[in-house]
């Protein structure tokens, strides 16, 4: 955390409106009138699904379910529509799901987490993004022939890239870019390197104690639905440990910094979800096979239109904040990274804003008509 104020106090940033991170999100989340609904509902629309074949993932990530209620909470303080409110969670978890079971051959093919997928909420919506995306840079001449993923950066350039020496060379510029003297700048390179060595054997372990439960989970469920080919849904959390995950993300730090900066319009400032930032890109990274240069342009057109959602939602977290008890301390309004720049937060709180009870019915029906179609009549057709 020192880092980022010494990197703020370098940038010389004014903005108004401080980034509280997620764990304040979460808290004030689950803590307003709509947030103790939220698991249930979610649980329940995933029992529902599960029951009539509309989806394979089971979101087993109860923790993350208070995306849904921030989601639900935004548009109840908008509209002060209690019955809307839930209805919005209840449609959001649909589209979690929807988007569990859309990656979930990416997340295998990519990471080799078989029979997982992440329905996370912060996460998912980016993977979409990278889609179109990936499509438009397959077409571009040149651009598209170029290899960066850390497997082709370590064979190319030897040495210097391994993911290791990456790290440090990234600690490196992240401490000239915060100001630091000779001997901070050196030690934050050890330590962006260490993280870089460590971070994906502690995820391994962590994997490797997720395991048990998972086959646990997944066994469980096969005695319930002992015909269907179901996804365990887990927290994205396993998939930051990648060396592609990590470097795309050390490098989006001072990006995001200086996009808050140069942003006119932006008024929110970076700094409690700065150290998050791999749980916004991570699902881009399989789209792309790891490829850095390709997820650090999408993920800079991602959180460039998210700090405008993260400064439009502002008013109305502040409010939920305010409602669920929350000190604030002494910042007059407040946002989050984590949720407030993710594009389903803008539709979700837009469509509950400007057309009610049609506009998130209208997302429902699009949801719940796109799981019909891959899980009944796309699964008939390959049959046929």
């Amino acid at each position: 955390m020192t880092i980022l104020l010494s990197m703020l106090r370098h940038f010389e940033m004014d903005l108004q409106i401080i980034d509280v991170g997620w764990p304040a999100a979460s808290a004030i989340s689950y803590g307003t009138v709509l947030g103790s609904l939220a698991i249930p509902i979610s649980i329940g629309v995933n029992i529902l699904l599960l029951t009539f074949g509309l989806t394979k993932t089971v979101n087993v990530d109860i923790w993350n379910y208070w995306h849904m209620a921030f989601t639900g909470s935004l548009v109840y303080a908008i509209t002060n529509d209690f019955t809307l409110g839930i209805l919005t969670i209840g449609v959001h978890a649909m589209v979690v799901l929807l988007a569990g079971d859309l990656l979930a051959d990416d997340v295998e093919s990519y990471f080799g987490y078989q029979k997982m997928t992440f329905p996370h909420a912060a996460s998912a919506p980016s993977y979409f993004l990278a889609k179109p995306m990936n499509a438009l840079f397959d077409r571009i001449p040149k651009f598209n022939q170029i290899q960066s993923n850390p497997e082709t950066i370590q064979r190319r350039f030897g040495l210097f890239g391994d993911s290791t020496v990456l790290g440090a060379l990234l600690g490196l510029l992240i401490g000239l870019l915060a100001g630091y003297g000779i001997q901070e700048t050196l030690q934050l390179a050890v330590q962006t390197a260490a993280v870089m060595l460590l971070m994906p054997k502690m995820v391994a372990l962590l994997m490797e104690g997720l395991t048990p439960i998972s086959e646990a989970a997944s066994n469980r469920i096969k005695k319930r639905f002992p015909d269907r080919d179901l996804y365990i849904g887990m927290d994205s959390a396993l998939t930051i440990g990648h060396p592609a995950v990590l470097s795309a993300s050390l490098l989006m730090v001072p990006i995001t910094l200086a996009m808050a900066v140069i942003l006119p319009g932006n008024h929110v400032l970076p700094f409690g979800d700065l150290a998050s930032l791999p749980f916004l890109f991570c699902l881009m990274v399989p789209v792309y096979r790891g490829n850095i240069i390709r997820t650090v342009i999408t993920a800079t057109i991602y959180i460039g239109a998210g700090l405008y959602i993260a400064t439009w939602i502002a008013p109305l977290f502040t409010e939920m904040a305010i409602n669920a008890d929350f000190d604030t301390e002494t910042n007059t309004i407040i946002s989050s990274l984590i949720d407030g720049v993710v594009w389903t937060t803008f539709i979700f709180t837009g469509s509950g804003q400007w057309l009610g009870w049609f506009g998130i019915g209208l997302i429902g029906i699009m949801a719940f008509a796109a799981l019909l179609y891959i899980h009944k009549w796309k699964h008939k057709e390959n049959n046929q």
